[in-house]
C-alpha cells in the first residue's frame, strides 16, 4: 500500500531550464510543503504572503537569498524564515538547487 506520508525529496524534485519549477509535496487546512527547484541563474521574484509565514530548507545548492532588507548566500541545511508580510525572494540560484518550502497557514 502507496500513502503520501512519506516523501523522498529527490525522487520528486523537477527542473526546467527556462524557469524554477515548484513541485507541491503536501497541503491542507493549515500548511502547505512543496519544493522549489532552481538551475543556475534562475530566482524567484521578491514577494509577500500577507497573513502567512514562509520557511525555506536548502536541500542542496547555492544561491543568494532575499529577506526584507538582507541578502546572504545559502547552502545545504540552511533555514530561511520569512514571516508574514515580510518581503522574500531568491535572488539568483548559484547552482542547482532544491529548497524545501513551507507556508503556513497554506496560500488561498
Amino acid at each position: 500500500m502507496t500513502t503520501l506520508f512519506f516523501l523522498q525529496a529527490d525522487h520528486v524534485a523537477a527542473f526546467d531550464s527556462d524557469k524554477m519549477s515548484k513541485v507541491d509535496l503536501f497541503g491542507g487546512e493549515r500548511l502547505f510543503v512543496g519544493l522549489n527547484c532552481f538551475e543556475v541563474g534562475q530566482s524567484q521574484r521578491v514577494h509577500v504572503h500577507a497573513g502567512a509565514d514562509k520557511f525555506y530548507l536548502i536541500l542542496s545548492g547555492r544561491a543568494r537569498m532575499t529577506v526584507g532588507e538582507e541578502t546572504r548566500e545559502v547552502g545545504p541545511g540552511t533555514i530561511v524564515w520569512a514571516p508574514a508580510d515580510l518581503p522574500h525572494g531568491v535572488a539568483e540560484a548559484l547552482e542547482r538547487s532544491v529548497m524545501l518550502v513551507a507556508i503556513a497557514p497554506p496560500p488561498r
